[in-house]
């Protein structure tokens, strides 16, 4: 396996590169799910690539950048053993040197959910994974459902742009009782990570109400709303269900695929789920 460090070893990496190759961008400290999603990319292209990177943009002045977990020695054992080819392992400087500039930012999908909450978060998140696109120049880009405005904005910017990639989009990867696996989860206390479990239930529910036929999305989030007020560790920042393409919040019937998500505080962690109703994931 190839550590890289530097840009200009990557692209030169790369150039000498004529197979497909799966891209798995993370920002380490890596987990089942992180691994699930490089799984897909060694299975399903000749090359894979990893990329392990904290990117300081998308995190704002208030929120956990210094203390993020990470453990880069772990990290490069794990992917050495998925047999990853390449892992990209940059510093901020290497790719935002001085007098950086340059930003992407998405003019609507940017603007709600996560991104009302986190203003210049998805600017962050769209200009380095721009970044990394060019600098790997990857067949397929592989990202999880749990950060699911992640990926519909990630979508988006593939196709505005002309990006000559597909866009994966794989399975959540849950712990035994239902929580979505997150480095985040580190935060949390044995006690609140059972405890969190409420957020997998919440979401559950709904997804059940509306297989059996609702389609009222206000009576949905009452559903999930209710069923988080009943456990006392969790606060919930908001509970949306919009529309799959737009992320237009949804107030009446439901007539075509939605992102049912939840932002929720557990103690330290500031917790993130979701389903998907109308629609397969996978």
């Amino acid at each position: 396996m190839k550590v890289i460090t530097t840009t200009s070893e990557m692209f030169s990496t790369r150039s000498d590169l004529a197979d497909t190759i799966g891209l798995a961008p993370t920002m380490g400290y890596l987990h089942e799910g992180h691994l699930s999603l490089v799984r897909r990319a060694r299975a399903e292209n000749k090359i894979a690539i990893v990329t392990i990177f904290v990117n300081p943009s998308q995190f704002g002045p208030e929120e956990d950048l210094d203390s993020y977990p990470r453990d880069l020695s772990r990290d490069l054992d794990l992917l050495r053993a998925e047999g990853v080819d390449m892992v990209f392992v940059p510093s901020p400087d290497e790719l935002y040197p001085s007098g950086y500039q340059t930003w992407i930012e998405l003019a609507e999908l940017s603007g709600v959910l996560e991104g009302a909450r986190r203003p210049g978060h998805f600017r962050g998140v769209a200009t380095i994974v721009a970044k990394l696109f060019n600098l790997t120049r990857p067949s397929r880009a592989y990202f999880g459902q749990k950060d699911a405005q992640q990926a519909i904005l990630l979508r988006r910017l593939i196709s505005d742009l002309h990006f000559n990639i597909d866009l994966v989009i794989c399975p959540t990867i849950r712990e035994g009782h239902g929580l979505a696996m997150s480095s985040r989860n580190s935060y949390l206390t044995a006690n609140e990570r059972e405890r969190a479990a409420v957020l997998f239930e919440a979401l559950t529910t709904a997804g059940t109400t509306y297989k059996a036929g609702e389609r009222d999305a206000s009576k949905l989030r009452a559903l999930i709303t209710d069923k988080l007020a009943a456990e006392p560790v969790a606060h919930p920042e908001y509970v949306s269900i919009a529309d799959l393409e737009t992320l237009h919040e949804i107030e009446g019937q439901i007539s075509a695929p939605v992102l049912v998500s939840i932002a929720v505080q557990v103690g330290r962690a500031r917790l993130i789920d979701n389903v998907w109703l109308g629609v397969h994931v996978g």
